[in-house]
């Protein structure tokens, strides 16, 4: 969603690191890139006003100045501010109350709410609670049995509403059925209604005072831009929402509602979508993301998502087979398989602090779908196949790759890169594997 910010943003500091000293009228130029990059990434014209004048004010100070590298210096500058302007720091939901506490999720029609309630229930399920859901959109045809449908797949109850209920009675009566079962947070489908819509608007009003939620989210889409913005306004004014979740943010759009909402708002954004799978929903950091924007990686959202996804009995299991040289096909595909969980490969490398620098990574395409391959390679191998490679020759080449549906071309490239890892496995052995037995990631 940022890269063609990034790249205006690298582009401007490259030009300021290049100065040995700066001068006022360099850094002036500076900040106008800075501004156009601002405004082009659809970011409020209010916010890159003040944002801006703050860069200039500390980056005409001592601290950049005296600096020995001052172009280094306006970078820290435009990050720490960066952060400042999307909240500083991640704010949780609230679920504080008596149990059940509620979520309320509110938006426009097709901001993906209904999505969002079954990936918030599996969020909060990794956190040990025991989430329930409810429909309340009574207007949209099927609007019930989408959220049912979606509740069995996840694994999730979900209240038996129908089309004949009123919305604030549905969120009553689920608050008895959670109790019932045990659950401790219900998350509130409401209907997605237009902010010019008051009747529509006002059966909010009644639901927030019928059932006082512990947290208003409003869920809205990260591609509508600056609208996005004034939609977060309208709502928040009636109904005092505790923050935002902003989805499809692994879309090509400008981003300009990730960086406006918090300054125009006052409301935090608490997390975010980045796919359509379930689990494809991550906590937002404004730290993190500011770094992200300037192509400084994120490290720490990698590290997070490889400690949820790896099996810790697993981990063991693979470090001592390293430590003995053991690393067969079979777990080449189980690490293949745990880096699919975390996400796009895209997505992940460009999370990797220092990325930008590598011009071969920076503006490749990485194809997901070569995972899917490796994986349907070594399927269609015998068992004594994945554990000594040696021994597939071009006859049981060609038959693997007929039983994968890939070429022999595509095999020999798996087996290639499968014999570099265990050279570097086998490199590792003799420099001491102590460093790498602390690292539990899962490739």
């Amino acid at each position: 969603m940022f890269d063609n910010l990034s790249e205006r943003l690298e582009a401007t500091f490259k030009k300021l690191k290049g100065h040995g000293k700066l001068s006022e009228n360099n850094i002036q130029e500076g900040l106008k890139e800075v501004r156009l990059a601002l405004l082009e990434a659809d970011v409020h014209y209010k916010v890159v006003k003040d944002f801006v004048s703050e860069i200039k004010e500390r980056s005409l100070g001592q601290e950049v100045m005296a600096s020995l590298t001052p172009g280094q210096q306006v970078v820290k500058i435009v990050n720490e501010e960066l952060s400042q302007l999307m909240g500083s720091r991640h704010e949780a939901l609230n679920l504080e109350g008596a149990k059940p506490v509620s979520i309320m999720l509110v938006g426009l029609q097709g901001s993906g709410k209904t999505t969002t309630a079954g990936k918030i229930a599996v969020f909060l399920r990794k956190d040990g609670k025991k989430p329930y859901m409810v429909s309340a959109d009574v207007y949209r045809p099927a609007a019930i049995d989408q959220l049912k449908k979606l509740g069995e797949q996840l694994s999730v109850p979900v209240f038996d509403s129908t089309a004949e209920m009123d919305p604030v009675q549905i969120c009553l009566q689920a608050r008895v059925e959670a109790q019932k079962l045990g659950c401790d947070t219900i998350l509130m489908d409401t209907a997605g209604r237009l902010h010019v819509d008051d009747e529509l608007m006002n059966e909010l009003v009644r639901i927030k005072e019928a059932v006082n939620p512990s947290d208003i989210l409003l869920v809205a889409d990260a591609m509508t831009g600056q609208d996005a913005v004034n939609i977060a306004k309208s709502f928040d004014t009636l109904l005092d929402i505790g923050g935002v979740v902003l989805t499809k943010m692994d879309g090509d759009a400008r981003g300009g509602a990730a960086l406006s909402i918090r300054a125009i708002t006052g409301k935090p954004i608490k997390l975010i979508g980045t796919g359509e799978r379930s689990n494809q929903l991550e906590t937002f950091h404004p730290d993190r993301m500011a770094s992200r924007i300037l192509g400084m990686g994120d490290a720490l959202t990698i590290i997070e998502k490889a400690q949820s996804m790896v099996d810790e009995k697993k981990a063991i299991e693979l470090q001592n087979k390293l430590r003995k040289s053991q690393f067969t096909l079979d777990d080449f595909r189980d690490q293949m398989a745990q880096i699919r969980k975390m996400g796009s490969l895209s997505e992940l490398i460009g999370m990797i602090p220092g990325i930008n620098k590598i011009k071969q990574l920076k503006n490749a395409q990485i194809d997901d779908r070569e995972l899917v391959k490796i994986e349907a390679i070594i399927n269609s191998m015998t068992m004594q196949e994945r554990s000594q490679y040696n021994i597939i020759n071009g006859g049981r080449r060609k038959r693997i790759a007929k039983g994968s549906g890939t070429t022999v071309q595509d095999v020999n490239k798996l087996l290639k890169n499968y014999a570099q890892v265990l050279k570097m496995m086998k490199k590792f052995n003799k420099d001491g594997m102590r460093g790498l037995g602390r690292m539990n990631l899962p490739f």
